[in-house]
């Protein structure tokens, strides 16, 4: 992989202030993960959110314990620990979408809302069939990942193209707001991030070689 670095700078010579939100599609080797990528023929089946570059505040709805799909809700996603700690290898595209401060906030107030009531959601293990024959079905406290992140997105005032329920990971990839930042492997991401001083994250463009 051919990896190129760059610096977005304000106009007074400083870094952006400008907010943004990252959006990583990736593919773990999860039975449930290997069943939808034979069943969609698309690369990616997992979808997660996160506030800043370097993933430390990730979450989707996804499995709640490592050995079993079910049971499954609102939880924080960790690289190299839970689930995503089984693989050492996981293929992941991360977009990110520009936002405005009022919009950040906003999305912080979703991400702990989710978080302070996380028992009374649930994965939409009904709705993923729906989702996949393109049935619009909403339920009010059962979300798949792709429903969360578009879910999340409306709410903080970003324009859908159709309705939340009706998103697949794959969707992401093509999203009119969002830009590809990232593609690679994540625990390669995440650790090169994490090994950069804080206050300097790049924005990182990758080209496959």
């Amino acid at each position: 992989m051919l990896v190129q670095l760059r610096f977005v700078s304000s106009a007074n010579g400083g870094e952006t202030m400008e907010d943004y939100i990252y959006i990583i599609v990736a593919q773990t080797g999860t039975r449930p993960a290997k069943f939808f990528r034979f069943f969609t023929k698309k690369p990616y089946n997992h979808v997660s959110l996160s506030g800043d570059v370097n993933l430390s505040e990730m979450y989707s709805f996804c499995r709640t314990y490592k050995p079993v799909p079910l049971p499954a809700t609102f939880n924080q996603e960790i690289v190299g620990k839970g689930t995503l700690g089984q693989y050492g290898y996981i293929p992941c595209e991360i977009y990110r979408i520009a936002v405005t401060k009022e919009q950040k906030a906003e999305y912080n107030r979703v991400i702990r809302h989710f978080a302070d009531n996380r028992n009374i959601y649930s994965y939409n293990v009904l709705g993923l069939l729906a989702v996949y024959l393109n049935i619009e079905w909403k339920r009010k406290k059962s979300f798949v990942c792709s429903q969360f992140v578009a879910y999340t997105m409306d709410k903080i005032g970003i324009p859908l193209e159709k309705s939340f329920c009706l998103y697949t990971p794959d969707d992401f990839r093509h999203f009119p707001k969002a830009t590809l930042y990232y593609a690679g492997e994540l625990n390669t991401f995440y650790d090169e991030m994490m090994s950069r001083p804080e206050s300097r994250f790049p924005h990182r463009t990758a080209s496959k070689a």
